[in-house]
């Protein structure tokens, strides 16, 4: 499995032998347990399971709620509402439910941003970071759906704004934006189809879990140097490794215990603290609410969505070179698409050859000022869609892009790195000086 030489599943009784020649599923989850991993990986690096811990909660507890659930508008809110009421742990269902979409995105935020942060994009490994950029538009759709399927007041105008920016495509705008409601507006035909895909979704989601983490199981893990671990033998790359069970595994279940704690702690005594008021309001399709606003974890793309309007210089800019295809409202849509693709673009938009930001000093600059703008485009999100937050989110757009498109490939043209270690052994050593090489696999996992 992957490059990395190691010990591979050596089938021992008869009936192991038995089932290994004909369907090896044994042997498949020793080498995945038992991969080698480098083993001066950080904490950063435990937001790994606890996705995969959300990505279960949701999808079982999702299964549960839906034998309660009645997807049609007339009786959406009130089914709901029974299982707050009625079903027997209904309201702990539900509550773990909403909750766990929230850690779900604080854990892939921290994951990307880590990635980004370490250079875990670079080769060999564009493909695992495409893979994760899909996942995560997956994780995206499933959550704006699985949002109107309460039927409130949020959910529905929500709904109408997110499919009403479909229609700004030129010439096959009102046609997708049609097929996605199912007719002219949102109405029981779109709950229906929302609420098939939010079902959908999560099984396609895991699927492209497993690619990923086969991905990168043949690549190897990046770590905090960036540096590969040794191939050229087994002894070699026994000094830069050790086993992911029992090392990583234990230690990747204590950090996930204690975010399990908190994340209890948020659901018995402040469940609906991350949630909109509005959305306990059945909904009104005649009562627009004053402010409309997705969940938190949209709120940094909705921002950049409402930063360009059409006094925006490169906004009109672009209106007059098209002749009007390109208007305000279709180039929101496609800067907030945008901002994703970038993302998903840095393995090729980062042209420096040092891969962890840890040894780059003038990147360690930028990309600090890149994770509080991406919170602080958060903030505006959710405030009101006028002065001063409309200029603001502009500024925020403006550096979310500059540094993906602008500063990234210019730094690794200017930018002088700091020495980098050898081997992953070096850098273990240096922060165990006291482990010998020969003790190192005993060493805790730093």
């Amino acid at each position: 499995m992957g490059g990395i030489p190691h010990d591979h599943y050596e089938p021992k009784s008869g009936g192991e032998k038995w089932l290994h020649s004909r369907l090896p599923v044994v042997g498949l989850l020793y080498d995945t347990i038992m991969i080698p991993t480098p083993k001066n990986l950080n904490w950063m690096w435990i937001w790994g399971i606890v996705l995969t811990f959300c990505l279960a909660l949701q999808i079982i507890t999702g299964i549960v709620l839906v034998m309660h659930y009645t997807p049609h508008v007339d009786f959406a809110f009130s089914s709901v509402e029974h299982i707050m009421r009625n079903v027997n742990g209904g309201y702990m269902l539900r509550y773990m439910h909403m909750n766990g979409a929230s850690l779900f995105f604080v854990a892939v935020y921290a994951h990307i941003f880590r990635g980004l942060y370490y250079g875990s994009y670079k080769a060999p490994r564009e493909i695992t970071w495409i893979i994760g950029m899909l996942i995560y538009l997956l994780m995206m759709g499933t959550a704006f759906m699985g949002y109107v399927l309460p039927w409130g007041q949020m959910s529905f105008w929500g709904a109408t704004v997110i499919t009403g920016l479909f229609g700004a495509i030129p010439f096959i705008g009102e046609g997708i934006q049609t097929w996605l409601l199912g007719g002219p507006a949102v109405d029981n035909a779109t709950l229906n189809r929302f609420f098939s895909l939010h079902y959908l979704l999560p099984f396609v989601i895991a699927g492209l879990v497993i690619v990923h983490i086969w991905a990168f199981h043949t690549t190897g893990n990046n770590n905090p140097t960036g540096v590969e671990v040794r191939r050229g033998s087994k002894a070699e790359a026994e000094k830069d490794t050790v086993p992911f069970w029992p090392y990583f595994v234990i230690k990747d279940l204590f950090a996930l215990g204690v975010i399990l704690a908190v994340f209890f702690a948020i659901v018995g005594f402040m469940p609906n603290y991350l949630g909109h008021p509005d959305n306990y309001i059945e909904a009104n399709p005649l009562a627009t609410p004053a402010h409309i606003v997705p969940e938190w974890y949209f709120l940094p793309f909705y921002a950049i969505l409402r930063a360009f309007t059409s006094d925006v210089w490169i906004v009109m800019f672009f209106e007059w070179i098209t002749g009007g295809i390109i208007d305000a409202k279709f180039f929101g849509v496609l800067a907030m698409f945008g901002a994703i693709a970038v993302m998903a673009l840095a393995p090729w938009l980062d042209t420096s050859k040092v891969r962890s930001g840890r040894y780059r000093p003038m990147f360690k600059w930028w990309f600090a000022l890149l994770v509080v703008d991406f919170i602080f485009l958060m903030w505006l999100g959710a405030m009101p869609a006028e002065e001063p937050y409309a200029s603001l989110s502009l500024i925020g757009s403006a550096y979310w892009f500059g540094y993906f498109l602008v500063i990234l490939p210019l730094l690794g043209v200017i930018e002088k790195p700091d020495p980098i270690p050898a081997t992953i052994e070096d850098d273990f050593d240096a922060h165990y000086p006291a482990k010998s090489s020969g003790d190192a696999a005993a060493a805790p996992a730093e």
